[in-house]
């Protein structure tokens, strides 16, 4: 069952945001993604404040009592225009979280569907995400719920070249 953020919950969401961080550390097959210390409440912190400050929204998915799944959507937190780009009203989803216990269910899907509905309702007209690289498994979903690459970032060692 989808609901809205609830502060009875941030423990499970610090879990869900744990989660997403072990597995995206390890995927990087260069080693920069790191789980320290003070990520669970300093991610979760900044989180909260992003979707503050940018007219965002928490959706959770509730599975029983406890909370297994997760999405988060920003508003304009991108520049619209300037001098070389011009964009209509656009929403960002910036976590999408599925506990690893219940993948594979749909539960992706209806969180994705969620949040582009709440963004649509608040009337942004397109949708940015970004999918670390190596996370072949997320860059499909996305492919397969409509979403193409635009920008593609690159990244190229030159230790010993400086």
């Amino acid at each position: 069952m989808i609901i809205e953020y609830d502060r009875k919950y941030d423990e499970d969401i610090k879990d869900l945001l744990v989660e997403l961080q072990e597995y995206i550390k390890s995927i990087d097959i260069l080693g920069y993604n790191v789980l320290t210390d003070e990520y669970r409440d300093s991610y979760f912190d900044k989180t909260l404040k992003e979707i503050n400050e940018l007219e965002g929204k928490m959706l959770l998915y509730k599975d029983g009592s406890k909370i297994v799944g997760l999405v988060v959507g920003l508003i304009n937190n991108d520049i619209e225009q300037k001098y070389d780009f011009k964009a209509p009203k656009r929403g960002r989803i910036t976590e999408l979280i599925v506990s690893k216990t219940i993948r594979s269910n749909g539960i992706g899907k209806i969180l994705l569907n969620s949040m582009e509905n709440y963004l649509k309702s608040v009337g942004c007209k397109d949708i940015l995400l970004a999918v670390f690289g190596y996370n072949d498994r997320a860059i499909k979903f996305y492919q397969r719920n409509g979403y193409h690459v635009r920008v593609i970032d690159m990244t190229k060692g030159i230790e010993g070249n400086i």
